[in-house]
C-alpha cells in the first residue's frame, strides 16, 4: 500500500491561509506558524498552491520562474523551513506545478517571442494567421479566442486560459526535459509530490482542436513518471477536468506508470446546466448526486486505479452554501458532507476552512471581484446585455472569490490572518465562524474532521473495504463497507427535512453529527456505524 492511500490532504491557498508581516497577503512564515493546528488536525500532506515567481494575472497559477519564489510569499529558504518544519510533524508538503503553460514573462517565453529563429521558438505553439485572423476557432477558458497575435513577429500564439498564459509545446521533447529537469530539482528539495494543474491538456493537438486527452498524453505522462517521480515514493495528482472512470484508470493504474489518483470534476459540475458556462446553475437533483457519487466508487477499479475525494478547492464556491444550508443547519451540514465522502473509497482532501464550515462572502459589486474568471465574465456578458443584478448573482453563487476569502483564525479584526488590510475582504461572519471557536466546541465541524481522519489511520476498512450502495429514499445516500469480516454502515439525510430509514442491526455509533439514531433522519443527520456480526 502506499502512503498516500491512508492519507489525508489539506489544501492551502497560501495568499489567502496566514499573513507574518502585516502587508494583507498570506506568506510561508505565516503558513509554517499554522502547522500545528494542521497536525493537530491529524492531516498527512499539504497541498500548497502555487508560490512562484508570478506577476499573479491568474494569482499563480501563471508561473514566471519555477524556481524562484514570489516575494510576496517569502523565499526559496522558508519553503525548505516549510518542508522540514513539516516533516517534523509527519505532513508532506505537495507542489502545485502548472506544466501546460508559463507566464508570459517567463524567461522561456520571452525568448520564443523574440523572434521566429530563435532556438526556443519552438517551446510555444505559434501559427501564421489564416486570411488574417486566428488561426482557427479554439477558445480560452477565460472568455474569447486562444490565440493572440504577436505583432513583433506576425504569427499568433496559443493560451488555453488569459493571453497573459502562453501553452507550452508538449510535443518538443526539449520542453518536456527541461520540465523533468525543474521537476527533479524540486524532488530534490525532499517535497512530497506534485499536484499538477490542468494536465490533461498537455497532449493538446491545436490544429485539430483537441484540447484534453490528445493521442500522445499518457505517451507523455509516462515518460514524466520514468523521468521524475516515478523514481520516488511521492503522490502525484493530475487536475482533469474531463476524465470519465475509464480514463481515471488510464492514469492512475500503478501498472501504467503515470499518477497516483486524478481529481475528476462530473460531480462537482452536477448543478451545471449541460454544455453550458458553470454560471448557467440549476438546481442539484440528489438523485443524480448519488447515482455519480456511486458510479465513481463502483466503476473505478480500485485494483487497477485510486480516486481523489472533495468537495471543495480554490476554483469551486464553498460546498456548505452551494449544497448545503449556510443558515440555520450551517454545521450540521458541513459535517454531513465531511461524514458522507470521507468514509468513501479513495484519499480525501480537505480545502482550508472547510473544516470549521467556512462559507461563501456574497458581493454588491464587481469592484469587490477580484477573481480574473468572474470579471472577465461580468465584462463580456454586460456587453451582450445581461443586467448586472444577474451578473452578480451568478458570481456569488460560483465565483472562485468564494473560496479564497481570508481564513478565518479567531473573532479579531481581519479573522487573525492579518494585522495590515487583506488583500481580498473577509467574510464577515468570522465573529463566530473561526478556528479558535470551533477547537472549544466539541461537536463542532472541526472535530468531526479530526475524528473522521482518526477513523482513517486507525482502521483498514477504511482505505481498503469493499464498497457496496444501499437502496434509499431520494434525500438520503447510505452506503456499507466491508473487510475481513467487518461492516460499517454510513447514512447521510442530504436535505434540510426530516427523512425515513430502516437502519440495519448496528453495534456500534462511530460518529454521528446528531444523536440520537433512529428511523427518522433529522435534517443533515449523518453517522458511522459497525453492523452487528
Amino acid at each position: 500500500m502506499s502512503w498516500w492511500q491512508n492519507a489525508v490532504v489539506y489544501q492551502i491557498y497560501p495568499k489567502s491561509f496566514q499573513d507574518s508581516n502585516g502587508d494583507g497577503i498570506g506568506d510561508l512564515p505565516g503558513i509554517i506558524s499554522r502547522l500545528d493546528e494542521l497536525q493537530q488536525l491529524g492531516i498527512d500532506a499539504i497541498w500548497l498552491s502555487p508560490v512562484y515567481q508570478s506577476p499573479g494575472f491568474d494569482n499563480g497559477y501563471d508561473i514566471a520562474d519555477y524556481e524562484a519564489i514570489d516575494p510576496q510569499f517569502g523565499t526559496m529558504g522558508d519553503v525548505d523551513t516549510l518542508i522540514a518544519a513539516a516533516k517534523k510533524r509527519n505532513i508532506r508538503i505537495i507542489m502545485d506545478l502548472v506544466v501546460n503553460h508559463t507566464s508570459d514573462q517567463h524567461a522561456w517565453f520571452k525568448q520564443s517571442r523574440s523572434s521566429r529563429n530563435d532556438p526556443k521558438r519552438d517551446w510555444y505553439v505559434w501559427r501564421d494567421p489564416v486570411d488574417g485572423h486566428e488561426p482557427n476557432d479554439m477558445t480560452s477558458t477565460f472568455s474569447g479566442s486562444a490565440w493572440t497575435l504577436d505583432e513583433q513577429t506576425g504569427q499568433y500564439y496559443l493560451h488555453l486560459f488569459s493571453p497573459q498564459q502562453p501553452d507550452l509545446n508538449w510535443e518538443n521533447p526539449d520542453v518536456r526535459h527541461a520540465v523533468y529537469a525543474m521537476m527533479n530539482r524540486w524532488i530534490d528539495r525532499g517535497i512530497g509530490g506534485f499536484r499538477l494543474d490542468v494536465i490533461d491538456l498537455i497532449g493538446k493537438i491545436p490544429d485539430q482542436e483537441i484540447r484534453e486527452n490528445g493521442p500522445h498524453l499518457h505517451e507523455y505522462l509516462q515518460e514524466m513518471n520514468a523521468a521524475t517521480f516515478g523514481r520516488a515514493d511521492l503522490m502525484t495528482v493530475g487536475e482533469t477536468w474531463g476524465a470519465t472512470p475509464e480514463i481515471a484508470k488510464q492514469y492512475s493504474d500503478p501498472e501504467r506508470h503515470e499518477l497516483s489518483m486524478v481529481f475528476q470534476f462530473e460531480t462537482m459540475q452536477l448543478d451545471q446546466k449541460p454544455g453550458e458556462p458553470k454560471w448557467h446553475t440549476i438546481p442539484l437533483d440528489l438523485d443524480l448526486l448519488k447515482q455519480t457519487l456511486i458510479k465513481w466508487q463502483t466503476e473505478l477499479d480500485y485494483q487497477h486505479g485510486w480516486n481523489s475525494l472533495f468537495w471543495n478547492n480554490h476554483d469551486l464556491p464553498r460546498i456548505v452554501s452551494r449544497w448545503g444550508n449556510d443558515g440555520q443547519y450551517r454545521e450540521r451540514s458541513a459535517s454531513m458532507f465531511a461524514i458522507l465522502l470521507h468514509l468513501m473509497r479513495g484519499t480525501p482532501y480537505i480545502y482550508q476552512g472547510e473544516e470549521i464550515g467556512m462559507t461563501n462572502r456574497p458581493v454588491t459589486s464587481i469592484d469587490e471581484v477580484n477573481d480574473i474568471e468572474s470579471r472577465n465574465w461580468y465584462a463580456e456578458q454586460l456587453v451582450q446585455g445581461q443586467s448586472a443584478e444577474t451578473l452578480i448573482q451568478q458570481i456569488n453563487t460560483m465565483g472562485r472569490d468564494n473560496a479564497r476569502t481570508p481564513m478565518q483564525w479567531d473573532a479579531t479584526p481581519h479573522a487573525g490572518f492579518t494585522t495590515g488590510t487583506p488583500w481580498l475582504a473577509e467574510n464577515a461572519n468570522y465573529d463566530h465562524i473561526n478556528v479558535k471557536q470551533a477547537l472549544a466546541d466539541p461537536n463542532s465541524v472541526w472535530h468531526v474532521y479530526q475524528r473522521l481522519i482518526q477513523l482513517r489511520h486507525q482502521n483498514p476498512i477504511v482505505v481498503h473495504g469493499d464498497f457496496e450502495p444501499l437502496t434509499t429514499d431520494s434525500g438520503v445516500m447510505a452506503y456499507v463497507r466491508s473487510f475481513e469480516g467487518e461492516r460499517w454502515l454510513v447514512v447521510a439525510n442530504l436535505t434540510d427535512q426530516p427523512q425515513h430509514f430502516n437502519q440495519p442491526n448496528i453495534s456500534e455509533i462511530l460518529l454521528a453529527n446528531v444523536e440520537p439514531i433512529t428511523t427518522q433522519l433529522q435534517p443533515y443527520q449523518a453517522y458511522v456505524a459497525k453492523l452487528a456480526q
